[in-house]
């Protein structure tokens, strides 16, 4: 990319010109962050008052669903209408479901809520990778992302506590309703910020990327299949039966698989090398992590006996952690190469699950739980931007909204799977009578086989990314 089109100021993220957007940013994630460790601390407890174990995961899926729809959909927008617009929307659909949330009577009307809000969720990320592709030259982006994995430490120190205590001493419904003026504000201030960017509406065309013609309403049908299909798939693995169990997973696949090639580049199911494996493996990392993340609280309260505010103590030290390996990252990623980052991080991932499976006997001390989740926080941290980073240095300026649409897919879409196939585990598990360390250790395994998967594909991202980027700049 020519050096014209970059703004020509000197500084870092924080001088004069970029301050505006790189606070804005900052803002939009922590609001993110806020939510996501919040919720999943407080779920045992939103559980027990409710009841409906067996739609527990689907309060994590039915979030990560609805980011699918509104990844497709706000970050297509992107492309033809500039930035302030999705961010708007995204905003205005996450308060509204966070309001539905506080206020559901039963599980089933938060699963409903959780829905809405992963949509207007779906508008928040896109934005802020295409920000930072449109505002900071190649130099500054792995820090920019390292400066996003730090505004996940305030709410990681404070969050969990915060929400355990809050949710055992007061009322769970307080852990929606409080974040409501976070939004209001995050808005207030960042709305300006993603104004200022260069966001001149075009059209993608990117080799490879294809965005459904380029039309609304065929972004929106593939999103809904895509959407529709993942959501049979978890369907009929918690009925566990033949029929209608064994036709729902094979409905789901039929119809989810073609609307994930219609809305990624050509080759991402095969993981060719380059952007489409970036893409594929970020969603093998996200799938092999959150499958278990979710659960940490869970295993930790009902199982082990921790009260709410201890037990989200698991979800700090990986906040913690995964910000010191964006860092290191951040500072070592030019001169060793994503590749060495993401195989290292899933390596971690893996060890962390392993470890963290020890802490449902009985026998050992609950403590290994922090120091394992610890382990696989960092992973996430050295493994996570690096795949991001790939993506924007491969994506023309005219897809990047499609490529970035694509990449978020299918980070959401392994989310969306891995919490979901876990919750369906324990859902089993549950109905048959199983101890509840039985259906945990069943998602711990199922997020380790697809850790191991992604681990074996991370030689596919190719070498030093200051080669990916000679490329973006010779063009």
């Amino acid at each position: 990319m020519p050096e014209a089109a970059w703004p020509v100021e000197a500084g870092g993220l924080f001088s004069a010109g970029r301050r505006a957007i790189s606070v804005g940013l900052v803002l939009t994630i922590t609001l993110v962050a806020f939510e996501s460790l919040a919720v999943a601390t407080a779920m045992p407890i939103v559980a027990r008052e409710l009841g409906g174990i067996e739609l527990y995961g689907w309060v994590f899926s039915s979030f990560f669903l609805g980011d699918l729809v509104g990844i497709v959909i706000l970050g297509g927008l992107i492309d033809r209408g500039g930035l302030v617009r999705p961010l708007t929307i995204g905003l205005g659909l996450f308060a509204a479901g966070l309001l539905i949330g506080g206020l559901a009577p039963s599980m089933a009307v938060l699963v409903g809520a959780r829905l809405l809000q992963g949509f207007g969720a779906g508008g928040i990320a896109p934005v802020a990778y295409v920000a930072i592709a449109r505002a900071l030259p190649p130099a500054l982006r792995p820090r920019m992302f390292a400066v996003l994995s730090t505004a996940w430490v305030v709410p990681g120190i404070i969050g969990p506590a915060i929400s355990g205590l809050i949710a055992e001493h007061a009322s769970w419904r307080l852990v929606f309703l409080g974040l409501l003026p976070l939004v209001v504000i995050a808005g207030l201030l960042t709305i300006p910020a993603i104004a200022r960017v260069a966001s001149e509406p075009v059209v993608p065309e990117a080799e490879g990327i294809r965005p459904a013609a380029g039309l609304f309403r065929g972004r929106l049908t593939w999103a809904l299949l895509l959407t529709g299909g993942a959501g049979l798939l978890v369907v009929g693995l918690t009925s566990a039966t033949l029929f209608p169990g064994l036709a729902l997973i094979g409905l789901g696949i039929a119809i989810g698989l073609p609307a994930f090639q219609r809305l990624t580049p050509a080759g991402t199911l095969v993981a060719q090398p380059g952007l489409p494996a970036a893409i594929l493996v970020r969603g093998l990392l996200t799938f092999a992590f959150f499958s278990v993340d979710a659960y940490v609280p869970l295993a930790l309260i009902s199982w082990r006996g921790m009260d709410a505010s201890a037990a989200g103590l698991a979800l700090t030290v990986a906040t913690l952690t995964w910000t010191v390996g964006a860092w290191i990252q951040a500072r070592h990623v030019d001169r060793l190469g994503v590749r060495r980052f993401v195989a290292w991080g899933f390596a971690l991932v893996l060890l962390g699950i392993a470890i963290l499976a020890l802490v449902l006997s009985p026998g050992v001390p609950v403590v290994v739980a922090m120091l394992a989740w610890a382990i696989a926080g960092l992973g996430m941290g050295l493994s996570y931007a690096p795949l991001s980073l790939i993506v924007l240095a491969e994506a023309p300026l005219d897809g990047q909204g499609a490529a970035t649409a694509a990449l978020q897919l299918s980070d959401v879409l392994g989310t969306a799977l891995g919490t979901g196939v876990a919750g369906a585990l324990i859902a089993i598990a549950a109905r048959v009578g199983e101890p509840a360390w039985g259906g945990l250790l069943a998602a711990f395994a199922v997020g380790a086989l697809v850790g191991l998967v992604g681990f074996g594909l991370s030689g596919r991202l190719g070498g030093p990314l200051t080669r990916a980027r000679a490329a973006l700049e010779a063009r």
